[in-house]
């Protein structure tokens, strides 16, 4: 709103310093410092709030030390993080841009669905919460949506290096080294020179005219990564501050890539994919990491405030859309690897577990409990030591995903 106000004053009134409203890393400053205050100094009166309404996790004792002390600690704390990024978003971003309108349906759809099983949690004392099938249908159904925005929309393109022979000096002297604006399947891939790949191509198959079916295969790797990244985050917010540090430093490097990824210059030095229009993405992101680092003030040890699935369910859906829409979701693996592994960690106890027990009448275990930081847990570490090392671990990852940029 506030863009559109100081866009006004500058073109009626040439109102000084409007200007600067034009600049995305300017709003996205402004977003992250404004983000963050909303998220440090009301995120205090919304957990006393959520205190009064007698908001509090139900603890089920694991045997964690320190686990039982947390029981009654307020949360769905994640409205925290939608509010402090919803307010800086809606005043400061060209809201008719579609990245930051996906970015929007994104947050509020999985603040809903993470809302209504912590709500069922809390309320209905049922601790199992929103049915799996349920979330994983909101998951599914968030990235049909997202996926088919991105395709079928027409604001949503990519523009294409031009071979060296096609460039051509322009009459102000630039070079056009960009070919038009066009629809595209294409993303990137990590540690190849020519680092793109149609998907569309995995139905050549089909014979001549096989690129007008690329949307199923482009919304099926949509929905995959939605769901995916999304589970992955839920896993990862078990101890405190785990979800909420691991979180902030990947959006930090999406951030990054969102600017690169909008800006011809940068795009063109790095030999980045330029996508049109992803660079207002900005300031979104920064206005989610501003809200992420907020948050934190209050989710270190010892919280006091959890996010909840309302936070954690909506941190992985808006991480999955990022990466998707500036074509970088093939680096996840690495920048999220901390979700992965957590993830990974579950997935392989429970396959081990069913299987040891039909062949041998018996479930055995490969970690001492699952996701991997409770395994830490129960091996003595105290929980704050298990967080800091995972987010240097997290660091170490979000610089080689950036270093990949020349690691072809």
């Amino acid at each position: 709103m506030l863009y559109y106000l100081f866009d006004y004053l500058e073109a009626q009134f040439d109102f000084p310093g409007a200007g600067l409203f034009q600049f995305i890393t300017f709003r996205a400053a402004a977003a992250f410092i404004l983000a963050l205050l909303v998220s440090s100094i009301y995120g205090k009166r919304i957990i006393n709030f959520l205190r009064k309404q007698q908001v509090g996790e139900s603890i089920r004792d694991l045997g964690l030390e320190g686990q039982v002390e947390k029981s009654g600690t307020p949360t769905m704390g994640g409205l925290i993080i939608i509010l402090a990024t919803l307010i800086p978003v809606l005043l400061l971003t060209k809201l008719d841009n579609i990245y930051i309108i996906i970015l929007l349906i994104t947050t509020v759809w999985m603040g809903l669905i993470g809302f209504l099983d912590d709500y069922i949690k809390v309320f209905k004392k049922d601790k199992s919460g929103l049915s799996g099938k349920f979330k994983v249908l909101g998951q599914v159904g968030l990235g049909l949506i997202v996926g088919s925005i991105l395709y079928f929309n027409d604001d949503v393109t990519i523009k294409e290096q031009l071979p060296v022979d096609q460039q051509i000096i322009q009459e102000n002297g630039k070079r056009q080294i960009f070919g038009d604006a066009h629809k595209s399947t294409k993303t990137t891939v990590p540690f190849f020179k020519n680092n793109e790949l149609d998907y569309s191509n995995f139905l050549s198959f089909l014979g001549d005219g096989y690129e007008k079916y690329g949307w199923l295969i482009f919304i099926f790797v949509t929905i995959f990564i939605v769901t995916g990244v999304s589970n992955g985050a839920n896993l990862t917010d078990g101890i405190d501050g785990l979800a909420t540090g691991s979180s902030a430093i990947i959006v930090v490097v999406l951030g990054l890539f969102a600017w690169v990824s909008g800006n011809i210059i940068f795009s063109d030095y790095l030999d980045v994919m330029y996508i049109p229009n992803s660079g207002e993405m900005t300031v979104y992101i920064l206005a989610f990491a501003g809200a992420l680092i907020g948050f934190l003030w209050y989710n270190t040890y010892p919280a006091q405030v959890f996010m909840g699935d309302t936070g954690s369910l909506t941190i992985g859906g808006i991480i999955a859309v990022i990466a998707i829409s500036i074509r970088k979701e093939l680096l996840l693996p690495i920048l999220a690897g901390i979700f992965v592994i957590e993830n990974l960690s579950v997935m392989m106890q429970v396959s081990y577990f069913k299987y040891t027990r039909k062949k041998y009448g018996e479930g055995r275990r490969i970690f001492k409990m699952s996701p991997l930081h409770h395994h830490y847990q129960k091996s003595g570490y105290h929980e704050s030591k298990i967080v800091v090392r995972f987010w240097i671990v997290g660091i170490l990852l979000a610089v080689f995903t950036i270093v990949t940029l020349k690691l072809r």
